[in-house]
């Protein structure tokens, strides 16, 4: 009989709350449109993988065949495209200065000459490093076509002094390099950066839209009116309250699994259980973070600044942009507070690597330990729900 009166209470809340997300657009925004829009805007922002066309300057001092036809191979890269050819560098370092360019190729005077001459000349190539993954990307195709442009001048040189190509490739390549690229062999920027980015954008909206619910009861005084509802019992009246959001966002959070894994064909090497499980728990934990920021700091923008700065931090520390084994120590224990952390740990393992459960059932039971949270402020948030005065 107890149980059906929980049920019919948690119903009723339910209800209440549906009401309540009817009445203000914050809610639709939040739950929907923000999750929507980024990740439109993000798949379609890095919809080819990589950076492409970045624009270059080649600054050709020599003026010859060779010359030319290095800058022709050098804009055949698929990240590379030479937009100024020059003979001034100060033009050249005008361009990069006022963002035309991102990085100068020079190629000195006599280059061919000197090359096969043996004189060893010096191609030089510069780039902005203000603009990190452009700078990188254009310094390996420079620094690929530089040592393609060594090669292919050794290789002449050999030939005409009678070598076999054999011959001519064991001196200028003694060690022969097999690389493996595991889990991202494609070098993807939106394989590594969206299956992280959208979670992290859809805990930051959950923390959001928690602490706004709950501290809104306490804002406009109808705290009680909720309570009494849920028969004054705290965790009734949070699973009411909280199980319209987990719905729509568990929704939402499976559609981003469509979008990742489905529309765009994304790795999952374990199949899609173990991923949608990982992203439910991932909602029902960062609610409970929620409930948590609001029984600590129970005043209404308190919460949300709460919110939004633990949830802004996670970006930057679950460890898919900097390692987390690089972190300070005091940092790499911080880390395991965001249900994000342990989400990216999950998706590397079963989505990447294709590992057997054992190897994550860890990270499974982190994100169900955040469950316990909302038990830990139980006390303080109920009075807080029934005495704290809301002052402007």
């Amino acid at each position: 009989m107890m149980g059906k009166q929980c049920l019919h209470s948690i119903w009723m809340i339910a209800r209440r709350e549906i009401q309540r997300i009817g009445k203000k657009p914050v809610y639709f925004f939040c739950m929907l449109v923000a999750p929507t829009i980024c990740v439109v805007f993000f798949l379609s922002l890095m919809k080819d993988g990589l950076p492409t066309d970045m624009p270059i300057a080649v600054v050709d001092m020599d003026g010859s065949s060779n010359s030319r036809n290095l800058s022709r191979q050098l804009d055949a890269f698929e990240q590379t495209e030479v937009v100024l050819t020059t003979v001034s560098f100060e033009e050249a370092r005008q361009a990069m200065q006022e963002g035309k360019v991102y990085g100068i190729f020079y190629i000195p005077k006599d280059f061919g000459v000197d090359a096969v001459a043996g004189r060893q000349p010096k191609l030089s190539f510069y780039t902005n490093g203000t603009y990190l993954i452009g700078a990188s990307l254009l310094f390996r195709d420079m620094k690929t076509m530089s040592v393609l442009a060594g090669a292919s001048v050794g290789l002449q040189t050999g030939l005409a002094h009678g070598y076999t190509e054999d011959q001519i490739m064991a001196q200028l390549q003694p060690i022969v390099i097999d690389t493996h690229a595991l889990g991202n062999p494609w070098l993807n920027y939106s394989v590594y950066l969206n299956n992280t980015l959208l979670p992290g954008v859809l805990q930051l909206m959950i923390f959001l839209v928690t602490v706004l619910s709950i501290g809104s009861e306490i804002k406009y005084s109808t705290a009680r009116q909720w309570l009494q509802m849920g028969n004054n019992s705290l965790t009734v009246s949070l699973i009411g309250k909280v199980l319209p959001y987990t719905v729509v966002f568990t929704v939402v959070a499976f559609l981003y699994g469509a979008a990742l894994y489905g529309f765009n064909s994304f790795p999952l090497s374990s199949g899609w259980l173990p991923m949608l499980s990982a992203l439910f728990l991932l909602v029902i934990a960062s609610q409970a973070v929620g409930i948590f920021m609001i029984g600590v700091l129970p005043t209404f923008r308190m919460g949300l600044s709460f919110a939004s700065l633990f949830g802004m931090l996670a970006f930057s520390i679950v460890g898919f942009s900097f390692p987390v084994l690089g972190m300070d120590p005091t940092l790499q224990a911080l880390s395991n507070m965001f249900p994000l952390r342990h989400y990216f740990l999950i998706y590397v393992d079963q989505a990447l690597n294709g590992r057997a459960f054992f190897y994550s059932w860890t990270e499974y039971a982190w994100l169900l330990g955040f469950l316990i949270l909302p038990f830990l402020i139980g006390k303080q948030l109920k009075k807080a729900l029934l005495y704290f005065k809301y002052i402007p």
